[in-house]
């Protein structure tokens, strides 16, 4: 294909024409099965070559008779000076007699820009090189001879107007003597005022009515480029070199917007569908760079515009040559490459997204069309919290059964740890506090600087008391075979809030291990027991694991390699277990011979195992670290969960100062002011933190009031007199529903 260096969309919806060595005409389609798709402009659309025009050489500049609708007639600048008025073939143009014409300067000097009248569309532009004592613009209509100076403002071309080809050698006006005319563009919406980039220092804007005039001026060099925003002639841009410069024909004595780049700048256009986007093209360039200019108005003031900036690549890998809006269809434009690609291509706009209530989005394509997506297949908590007020949810009277409600394993452990809590309190077994739902810190008074718990060793009851055997083939060393536990009446407490009740009765231990299993939580319930010293429990509950669930036969093999337990630390099974834990996925299952092969008591990566409950992490700690170290790890691992605003750390916080930290964070992260209202209210006392949880209280009433979900409000402010029997609700019926009731009745009597 041959190398195209100009590109321009014509007034024809879908034509458009190149230009380098010659002037060729295409028509863009949308992809068919039946139609030869001769070149690929985008996944979309095609574009097939109509005609070619070789009748012109040394062209420099070109520009479309605006008003075509089914031909196309063409202002073509020459190297000579001369404007041409060529077609493509046989058109209405041949019949005014103006295909062919020619519009002749006085003397020959190379045609820098041509530029049909958008308003009055018989007047065509030109602008020269300089020459002595010559005008460098001249302005020709081209339905009118030089005797004949009526203007016809319809932009119509008209055959009785037509003059003789000779008399259309003279221009209608002229101005720019001994100067160089670089670049043109005609206002926008005054057909009489044209500006001229001139002499390489300065634009100039001139009324056509009187030449001699200038109406308007200002130094600079960026003379390049003048291009006049269509949907607005009170900005002008233009460029020089490196620099793009946005003017304001209402003040033009300094640029109101200057725009740098690292490489030369080619070409500048307004986009015509779009209200102040700028597109620039830089020499040796495959991006096309968009300016979206903002302008700002404070009070009756102008202020310094703001500029979003963008760039887009077409696709083409090739150094873009120049580019080309379309005139109706938003945000569309064609690039030519150098090597001859041609690209249709759409920039999509930055939306405006706007989220309702309801959780129906709504956003902006383009000017004229609006897009809609319902709450259906949106899932989010604003979606989660609708139906779970829908539900009942945070209003059932056994607190518990409101964590039955939710699909969120945090959520649902939080409604059941309020149950436990508040049971264990109201049963006296947390004897000592004043919160009604207080948490791990509170119920551990034990001062890490003046160690109080008891410790002592424990044997592995499964492999028997004195000699440590029982599963073992080989007999080892009583001390050998102990471990190290920490006793005290507050860790007893700590445990009861963890659910681990039954460090002093067998049976407690094997009922919770039974519920474990039935809830197929296999290897929580097998770590749990190593946990408490019953290896042999642990490797029947990994032998039962049915073999249909995903790791059924893999945990027989744990429960193998288990039975080979030895203490000894030399033992081939303790040096294998130590490399061969990191390869296993399950969490519990590492824990649990990170446990057994750990050296001098330290169980960092139990304590730290992520994949671990909290309240399992919390009670193995109260287990088996001293009163220092057990202080130090709560307290790190408190403010870590405050932090991630993970709701487990209300077992350790409990319904105090950082627990309401905690519910705000998790508020911060998730945006659910369901659960945290109903949370705060359920649990936290009224008279420490009320300011903070009314807010909370109010949101979550001006949701429901949103959805509409009045029947909700009713029951939510119900159960918060229940807890709060001071805050009154706000009134929600008024007097005006007696009225609506009047109306109504008068309406019914005198029908």
């Amino acid at each position: 294909m041959t190398s195209k260096l100009e590109i321009q969309w014509s007034p024809i919806t879908n034509k458009f024409i190149t230009w380098g060595s010659e002037i060729c005409l295409y028509e863009v389609h949308h992809h068919r099965n039946n139609v030869p798709q001769s070149i690929k402009l985008s996944s979309t659309t095609s574009a097939n070559l109509l005609a070619t025009n070789t009748n012109h050489h040394y062209v420099k500049c070109l520009d479309i008779y605006p008003k075509s609708d089914t031909d196309l007639l063409l202002a073509v600048g020459l190297s000579n000076g001369r404007i041409s008025l060529s077609t493509f073939g046989p058109t209405e143009y041949d019949a005014l007699g103006l295909t062919g014409k020619e519009l002749v300067p006085r003397h020959a000097r190379q045609c820098n820009a041509v530029c049909w009248n958008t308003i009055e569309a018989n007047l065509v532009a030109a602008g020269l090189d300089k020459y002595r004592s010559d005008n460098s613009v001249l302005i020709w209509d081209i339905t009118r001879s030089s005797q004949n100076n009526d203007s016809n403002n319809s932009g119509r071309l008209a055959v009785n107007t037509m003059a003789p080809a000779v008399e259309l050698a003279k221009p209608i006006a002229e101005f720019g003597v001994s100067e160089t005319a670089h670049s043109m563009a005609w206002f926008s919406t005054n057909s009489k005022i044209i500006a001229v980039g001139m002499n390489l220092k300065n634009i100039k804007f001139v009324d056509i009515r009187d030449p001699n005039k200038i109406t308007n001026s200002t130094l600079t060099k960026a003379v390049f480029g003048v291009c006049m925003d269509p949907n607005d002639d009170r900005h002008l841009a233009s460029f020089f070199e490196n620099n793009i410069y946005v003017w304001d024909t209402r003040n033009f004595e300094k640029p109101i917007l200057t725009l740098h780049h690292n490489k030369p700048v080619m070409k500048l256009a307004w986009c015509p569908t779009k209200y102040n986007l700028l597109g620039a093209l830089q020499k040796e360039s495959s991006v096309i760079n968009l300016y979206d200019i903002q302008h700002t108005v404070i009070g009756n003031e102008e202020v310094e515009p703001s500029v979003l900036e963008r760039d887009v690549a077409p696709g083409s890998p090739h150094n873009i040559m120049s580019f080309s809006w379309h005139n109706s269809d938003e945000n569309r434009f064609l690039t030519i490459a150098l090597s001859g690609t041609i690209t249709d291509y759409t920039v999509f706009d930055r939306i405006t997204l706007n989220w309702a209530p309801t959780s129906n989005v709504v956003w902006t394509y383009g000017r004229k069309t609006m897009k809609y997506i319902s709450d259906h297949p949106l899932q989010d908590i604003s979606t989660k919290m609708k139906q779970r007020a829908l539900a009942g949810y945070g209003l059932k009277g056994e607190i518990y059964k409101n964590g039955e409600m939710v699909d969120n394993e945090m959520l649902a452990n939080v409604w059941n740890w309020l149950f436990l809590s508040r049971k264990l309190v109201e049963e006296g077994l947390l004897n000592g506090t004043q919160c009604k739902h207080p948490g791990v810190q509170a119920v551990l008074k034990i001062d890490p600087s003046n160690s109080k718990s008891d410790h002592y060793s424990l044997l592995w009851s499964d492999l028997g008391n004195t000699n440590c055997h029982g599963v073992l083939s080989q007999k080892l060393a009583p001390q050998t075979c102990d471990w190290l536990v920490f006793r005290h009446e507050d860790r007893d407490k700590a445990l009861h809030l963890c659910s681990w009740h039954f460090e002093r009765d067998s049976n407690l231990l094997t009922i919770f291990l039974e519920q474990l299993e039935k809830e197929h939580a296999y290897t929580r319930a097998a770590a749990i027991a190593v946990f408490n010293l019953k290896i042999r429990l642990a490797i029947e509950i990994l032998s039962r694991t049915p073999e249909n669930l995903s790791y059924g036969l893999g945990l027989n093999v744990v429960a193998m390699a288990l039975a080979g337990f030895s203490d000894d630390k030399n033992s081939v099974w303790k040096q294998f277990c130590s490399t061969a834990k990191q390869k296993l996925s399950d969490p519990y299952l590492k824990v649990i011979f990170s446990f057994l092969t750990a050296e001098n008591f330290n169980y960092e990566s139990v304590l730290n195992e992520n994949g671990i409950t909290v309240d399992d992490r919390v009670a193995f700690a109260c287990m088996f670290l001293p009163d220092n170290r057990l202080h130090d790890y709560l307290k790190k691992l408190s403010d870590k969960l405050i932090e991630e605003g993970n709701l487990d750390g209300l077992l350790l916080t409990g319904t105090n100062h950082d627990g309401i930290r905690l519910l705000q964070k998790y508020l911060d992260v998730t945006g659910d002011i369901q659960s945290t209202a109903l949370i705060a209210v359920r649990a936290f006392p009224v008279e420490m933190f009320a300011e903070i949880i009314k807010d909370w209280i109010s949101s979550y009433r001006n949701l429901l009031d949103t959805w509409q979900l009045w029947n909700e409000r009713a029951h939510f402010d119900i159960m918060l007199s229940t807890y709060w029997p001071a805050d009154k609700a706000p009134q929600q019926v008024y007097r005006t529903f007696r009225v609506s009731c009047d109306r109504m009745l008068l309406q019914m009597l005198f029908r």
